[in-house]
């Protein structure tokens, strides 16, 4: 990311909405997962869809020093929040990147931990008054958005607020749109605390809003039935959360709201990941010499990591958090009969302790063909990508997933279970018409991974003209933001009116 900071920005009257970003992460400020990438990367490419656009942050204390000293003061006030009239210091830091306004709300007394999340209890105070703030502080900067574009639960109160406490301020104009990253992480806590941190009027508390039983109350649940639109990460995705097995006990009220709900698959950011131009490589290539330059990577990624050094063997790379969300109970039931002779397997990664050490047991078995890192080293997450020859993404479930995006921008196939985004794009290779980007199962079932692993090295060593054009083919599949900012504009447009 070559970046441009605190240049000045022009008013832009010409602009076709205004919309403002809440959210509780964004590289390369804070990340944790895929919603920071979107927070970097979608308002970005909105700059390009001649969109106004302002990104609201917490101004966290692991935040990197040389983002914080070129803050720029912007004003601070003070803001009643909770039930009993205590009222918070609301500051406001900012930074302009690349043409995107950068926000950060400024309170140490919630924002001073090392971590974004500590634990949820504490958590809920901590998005509340963020929450809150960030339409505030809107309202103090004198500027209006259009749209207010939240993200997960940590944001999921501000279509509330919108329509409650703030409806007769400014701000209170703009639509709402509340974007479901990832379903499993609701913000639910007892409705006492809730109704304590939050002051929103007792009505929001009944079972059409917030209320989740007789003692909870669900900030997300409230948050889908207030936003005037609710997105998620993948059309596919959109049609699961509406049944009982993936939609985390809010199924019924999201098929409620289902007049309101749009899939729109998540992009990334061609300009990090890039073959041509990444310096991380040890070999820089197009879809021109892929077939060759892969080698070259293949075969130093092998060195750097212990493995036999030979081009002809089959490298799979496995990328991910070591969860059960991933499907790694598959990988972990058929793990011994993927690995043979021709075929080697490099696992990166960490997350729950039982996969950790039995990638780590399966590198001390065998030895020169398995590599287990366990631990995150981004540099090493390119050289798997350039050096690999698929990638396996198994998961029980994938709102949308970017690994695969990623692997396909790099030449390398993925193996995916036909689950949200990992349905939307990537499309199953067919044998009698030689088309498709990769291979695909449906049941969630290590037979079924068994299978797919199996179809793929058939094709890999049996009719490697049909693989070389595979991973051409891949490589000029548009996984940009740009048509997804596209989606987002038109219906930013509709919302605006």
């Amino acid at each position: 990311m070559e970046e441009q900071e605190n240049q000045t920005v022009e008013a832009r009257p010409d602009a076709k909405c205004k919309i403002a970003f809440v959210g509780s992460e964004c590289y390369p400020f804070v990340k944790t997962g895929g919603l920071g990438d979107v927070m970097y990367a979608l308002p970005r490419a909105l700059i390009s869809q001649n969109c106004d656009v302002r990104v609201f942050l917490p101004k966290y204390r692991c935040i990197p020093e040389k983002y914080r000293e070129k803050m720029v003061y912007r004003g601070s006030f003070m803001m009643d929040l909770c039930q009993d009239g205590r009222s918070f210091f609301v500051g406001i830091m900012e930074l302009v990147i690349d043409g995107v306004i950068y926000d950060f709300i400024e309170n140490e007394e919630f924002f001073s931990w090392g971590n974004p999340y500590t634990d949820l209890y504490a958590d809920i105070p901590k998005y509340s008054y963020f929450s809150k703030a960030s339409l505030a502080a809107m309202n103090y900067l004198e500027w209006t958005p259009d749209v207010v574009h939240c993200h997960d639960w940590q944001a999921a109160l501000v279509p509330i607020y919108l329509k409650t406490q703030f409806a007769p301020t400014p701000v209170g104009r703009a639509k709402s749109i509340l974007t479901i990253h990832n379903l499993r992480f609701q913000g639910i806590c007892g409705i006492p605390h809730m109704k304590y941190w939050t002051n929103i009027p007792g009505f929001v508390f009944d079972y059409p809003g917030m209320k989740q039983n007789a003692d909870d109350a669900n900030m997300m649940k409230g948050g889908l039935a207030f936003a005037d639109c609710i997105t998620t990460v993948s059309k596919t995705y959109a049609g699961e959360i509406q049944t009982g097995f993936y939609g985390e006990r809010l199924d019924d009220h999201l098929r409620y709201h289902s007049g309101k709900l749009v899939g729109i698959v998540n992009g990334i950011d061609v300009e990090q990941w890039n073959s041509e131009t990444d310096s991380l490589l040890p070999a820089n290539y197009t879809a021109a010499d892929a077939i060759e330059k892969k080698k070259a990577n293949k075969l130093a990624l092998q060195e750097k990591l212990g493995l036999e050094q030979d081009e002809n063997k089959m490298v799979i790379g496995l990328i991910s958090r070591l969860t059960n969300q991933k499907g790694l109970d598959l990988v972990n039931a058929i793990f011994g009969n993927i690995v043979d002779a021709n075929t080697q397997i490099v696992v990166l990664g960490t997350g729950d302790h039982n996969y950790e050490n039995s990638f780590r047991y399966y590198e001390g078995v065998h030895k020169g063909s398995v590599c287990a890192y366990i631990s995150y080293n981004e540099a090493l997450a390119h050289q798997i990508y350039a050096g690999s020859d698929a990638l396996l993404v198994p998961s029980l479930f994938e709102p949308c997933g970017l690994t695969q995006l990623i692997a396909m921008r790099y030449g390398t196939i993925p193996i995916v279970r036909e689950t949200g985004g990992l349905k939307d794009t990537v499309q199953p290779y067919n044998e009698s018409t030689n088309e498709g980007n990769g291979f695909t199962f449906f049941d969630y079932d290590a037979g079924a991974l068994f299978d797919a692993v199996c179809r793929t090295k058939d094709v890999y060593f049996k009719e490697r003209d049909r693989w070389d054009e595979m991973v051409v083919r891949d490589m000029g599949v548009d996984v940009s933001w740009d048509k997804s900012a596209r989606e987002y504009c038109d219906l930013y447009m509709k919302l605006k009116g």
